[in-house]
């Protein structure tokens, strides 16, 4: 697929940030994500990972801000994760009105639940803090569209299963993607729960 498919205000933004062409992987992973798969996204380092679930992510919200429940779900590993897929955000979606906010431990609770209740889109959390903020009715995912977990490495290092399950077994009408640098048993073992039908894109070369 290439970028001349996807929503003008986000082809802008990719534009802009110097993008001429998709990268094998985007190729393969974005009309999955554009088309509603859920998609395990398996690839090393350095083949544009990150920028394939950011671009699919906005696709998915058609780049514009709705009402104030979440639509999109990203959980990572801690803050400095959190903080830095939300400055990779926010290169792309400059020129929409999307609402990004960061959910993490270090953050004062009471604040966070504020802060949300005003609104966001793009919903970037930890999975122990998404967990206390939903549990205490303070994130409605109700219109949920896209629930992700980025570098989910971080299920193997970490015992955060449970505290996804316990999101997941909630939602309806969601489509999950999961991105990692290589493919395990742990998330196979998802599609139990939440990866029904997944489609598995994994690349190890640069064109394969």
């Amino acid at each position: 697929m290439s970028f001349k498919k996807l929503n003008p205000l986000l082809k802008e933004a990719i534009e802009n940030q110097g993008f001429e062409a998709p990268l094998a992987f985007q190729k393969k992973i974005l009309p999955k994500i554009k088309g509603g798969a859920n998609v395990y996204g398996i690839a090393p380092k350095g083949f544009g990972k990150t920028t394939a679930l950011i671009m699919g992510t906005i696709q998915k919200l058609n780049a514009e801000a709705f009402e104030d429940s979440p639509r999109a779900l990203i959980l990572v590993r801690d803050k400095a994760a959190a903080l830095e897929l939300k400055e990779e955000f926010e290169k792309f979606t400059r020129n929409t009105d999307l609402r990004i906010y960061t959910a993490y431990e270090e953050h004062d609770l009471e604040k966070q639940r504020e802060e949300i209740y005003y609104g966001v889109d793009i919903l970037i959390a930890t999975p122990t803090r998404l967990n206390r903020l939903y549990f205490l009715n303070s994130v409605h995912l109700g219109q949920l569209k896209l629930f992700a977990l980025h570098d989910a490495e971080f299920l193997i290092r970490n015992n955060y299963n449970n505290d996804v399950l316990r999101v997941t077994e909630s939602l309806q009408k969601c489509q999950y993607v999961i991105i990692a640098e290589e493919m395990h048993e742990k998330y196979k073992r998802l599609q139990e729960s939440f990866m029904y039908n997944a489609y598995l894109i994994k690349m190890k070369d640069a064109t394969k």
